[in-house]
């Protein structure tokens, strides 16, 4: 059986790693300590697959002391004592437990008198802020170091080098001819890219093997849900009641209306999708579109058939008689799009919650302008990541309500609203 490519490109020095130069670059905090060999205990806190794993046995390649590695999955305080055991007869040993946030306080307590005395060297791995998810005590007595997301050109060089240096791929003859979807789909895991980086190579028969977008979405995504084709005139139905509404036309809605209700369609499947409406065609064009169509989902729910076609109707006249925004709708599917292609951006320092001293030391929340402290309660400041300084996503719509919006916005932001 073969073993999965990750484990195969593993790095063991850190001259081979992949990102994270603030910690293991030249003259970094980690590289000195690897090379004096004094590794003091840490946490390893970070995104998932950007060498927390990777960065332990790195240590334990280079460090002669006894190496034992937990998963806080599946071990609890009797491995926890064991290893300490174990650690007492050879002076000294390096302990990695992955996802030490998943170690409740009983399980953590057990490592403090061992930590403290020097007798284990833990380092910890997780996913989860330490500050809430590590006793303090324990926390007290670890550096903690911040991983951060591999970049695109991080995880281009890691699939790059696998290509490259790997048997299996070679034999493949694996060419990366287009990028964007093995980037996506990787989510700034190097895990993940070379999983599918493997997957894709596994699924295309001869070679060379020509990665491009297509067979990587083809190989990848899930298989998507089709519709019974015997509901076809259903969804005709359903979708000329929507589209009736959103064109402003009472009497086209209440005509699709009643052809569902005589065909007998769920009352509750009708007032649903006006609930949708209210908000994808409607919006901030008429906030009380929103609430009727939610108190008539509610109405239909406990009133039935066939009362329920008046509250139906009185709806469907009230939405379709509506000023229209999908201004709302744009915007979401806006800034989905520009976070599946950006991925997850950090969130600016300031704008970070700091109830704990770790995290105050690390700055969160410093230069934050607490907005009611201001005139008129609004401290101009950026609210985006800084990749995405400036971008727009709501705009809003030619509505007499939106135009208030708007006024109001470019009141206080000026030319930042100016669309």
């Amino acid at each position: 059986m073969r073993t999965p490519l990750a484990e195969r490109m593993r790095p063991t020095t850190l001259n081979q790693l992949v990102g994270q130069h603030h910690l293991t670059g030249n003259g970094s905090i980690l590289q000195r300590a690897i090379t004096s060999g004094t590794i003091p205990s840490m946490i390893l806190w970070g995104p998932p697959g950007v060498g927390k794993t990777t960065i332990a046995n790195i240590i334990a390649h280079s460090v002669r002391a006894p190496y034992f590695h937990l998963s806080a999955i599946s071990s609890g305080v009797k491995e926890v004592r064991e290893v300490i055991e174990k650690a007492k007869q050879a002076d000294k040993a390096i302990l990695f437990i992955d996802e030490i946030h998943r170690f409740n306080k009983g399980q953590q307590d057990a490592l403090l008198g061992a930590v403290e005395t020097g007798i284990i060297t833990l380092i910890g791995a997780t996913t989860e802020n330490p500050s809430f998810e590590v006793n303090s005590a324990l926390l007290s007595r670890c550096q903690v170091f911040v991983l951060k997301e591999l970049s695109a050109g991080d995880l281009l060089q890691l699939a790059r080098t696998a290509i490259e240096q790997d048997e299996w791929l070679q034999q493949r003859q694996l060419q990366l001819a287009e990028t964007e979807a093995l980037l996506r789909l990787s989510g700034g895991d190097a895990r993940r890219l070379l999983n599918v980086l493997e997957l894709v190579g596994e699924a295309v028969n001869g070679h060379p093997v020509v990665i491009t977008d297509a067979l990587v979405l083809q190989t990848v995504q899930q298989k998507m849900a089709l519709y019974d084709k015997s509901g076809e005139q259903h969804y005709d139905i359903i979708s000329a009641f929507i589209k009736s509404i959103r064109g402003s036309d009472p009497n086209g809605a209440v005509y699709w209306l009643a052809r569902m209700i005589e065909g007998g369609e769920d009352v509750k499947f009708i007032a649903r999708r006006m609930v949708i409406l209210a908000s994808e065609d409607i919006g901030n064009a008429n906030p009380n579109a929103l609430l009727l169509a939610n108190a008539t989902f509610d109405a239909v729910a406990k009133i039935g058939h066939p009362e329920a076609r008046i509250i139906l109707s009185q709806c469907a006249i009230y939405l379709a008689a509506s000023s229209k925004s999908n201004a709302a709708y744009l915007a979401i599917d806006e800034a989905l799009a520009n976070v599946r292609s950006t991925g997850d951006l950090p969130v600016p320092l300031h704008l970070r919650n700091a109830p704990t001293g770790l995290m105050k030391r690390l700055d969160y929340g410093k230069d934050y302008r607490y907005a009611h402290n201001f005139e008129q309660n609004f401290s101009e400041q950026e609210y985006l990541p800084q990749e995405l300084s400036g971008t727009a996503f709501y705009r809003p719509g030619n509505n007499s309500r939106e135009e208030e919006l708007r006024r109001f916005l470019r009141q206080l932001w000026k030319d930042k609203y100016h669309y």
